[in-house]
């Protein structure tokens, strides 16, 4: 089944690894879904730091997926293919994808789908799946988060904290992040932190010590990386904290101390999102849509959208991303 559809449509493709200027608009064939896989005719797509590095040649996409970036999208199904039962034509999904969300069309997996309540407009929808989907699986999944336990989250003033920070409230959790600027604090603060770090400002190990009488989180998400972070992540944490890795920023070395590990009995763990076969990524959509899309529906738990840009100026909203100083997510629309 499908709506008649265009031969050729617009992406936004690279013209080379580089600058944010290499982003160009192109013309491609529409692609038609396979077995298990809905095309979508797509209202809007997320930004994420994924593309960005996937644009500077150091991220390239999966065997299989598009070459152009794009890991999120929101839109209507515009055609199905065999084996797809659970949408139909014209439904309003959101997906998460392994590329070429920065499209008119694109095809995702039917286990990576989700309904779009009704409540949320487009731009709000495509601004879920990479976010929601990361801090699911790690936060809770991996880093087994409960109500009344504390966590600290790094970058909590990206898309994947902005996030964090909400579902650990909704989850009863105590929550401690760290952002870059008064303003980004403040954001943090805002959406249910307890306390913001300013990381230009002050030692974040010695900033937790402080709140929690030298006891420590329970867990701590983090998008950074690097020796001097996982140093102090790891004194952040108390007896039988979790430390969850889910992006290296500032590098993938490190050096551990397993006398640390062994006395506080720590768990250290990670993951990355975008290389994991569908059937995994279907059950991460599965457990949002028992655990999390009835926040979204309510409005408990919405996205928080820094910038909405129309798709043909992908190069400024990546521009935007390296400059640091959005709060949330960085949009692109379509059409």
């Amino acid at each position: 089944m499908s709506e008649t559809l265009p031969s050729e449509m617009t992406v936004i493709g690279l013209d080379g690894f580089g600058a944010p200027e290499v982003l160009k608009p192109m013309q491609r064939p529409v692609p038609a879904p396979g077995h298990d896989e809905v095309l979508i005719k797509v209202a809007a797509a997320g930004v994420n730091r994924p593309d960005v590095m996937q644009r500077t040649g150091g991220y390239p996409p999966p065997p299989g997926a598009p070459d152009y970036p794009g890991l999120e999208v929101a839109g209507t199904v515009a055609a199905k293919g065999a084996g797809v039962h659970q949408f139909n034509v014209g439904d309003r999904v959101m997906a998460l994808v392994a590329g070429g969300g920065y499209a008119e069309y694109c095809v995702a997996p039917e286990g990576q789908c989700l309904n779009v309540p009704a409540s949320l407009d487009m731009v709000h929808a495509a601004a879920v799946p990479e976010t929601y989907f990361t801090v699911w699986t790690n936060m809770f999944e991996r880093g087994k988060l409960q109500g009344g336990e504390s966590v600290l989250i790094h970058g909590g003033s990206s898309g994947i904290g902005t996030t964090a920070i909400q579902l650990a409230k909704a989850f009863g959790a105590r929550i401690f992040v760290t952002a870059g600027s008064a303003e980004k604090c403040a954001a943090c603060v805002d959406l249910g932190a307890e306390r913001a770090i300013n990381y230009r400002e002050e030692d974040f190990a010695e900033v937790i010590a402080e709140l929690t009488d030298g006891q420590g989180v329970n867990l701590v998400l983090d998008m950074v990386g690097g020796a001097d972070y996982f140093a102090r992540n790891v004194k952040s944490l108390a007896v039988e904290g979790r430390l969850v890795q889910i992006a290296v920023q500032q590098g993938p070395k490190v050096e551990l101390n397993l006398l640390q590990v062994m006395q506080k009995r720590l768990h250290i763990s990670g993951s990355t999102l975008r290389p994991r076969p569908v059937a995994d990524k279907a059950l991460i959509a599965r457990a949002l849509e028992d655990h999390v899309l009835p926040m979204l529906a309510d409005g408990r738990a919405l996205p928080v959208i820094d910038t909405v840009l129309p798709l043909e100026k992908a190069s400024e909203a990546h521009a935007l991303m390296e400059a640091s100083n959005h709060v949330g997510k960085i949009m692109l629309t379509v059409g």
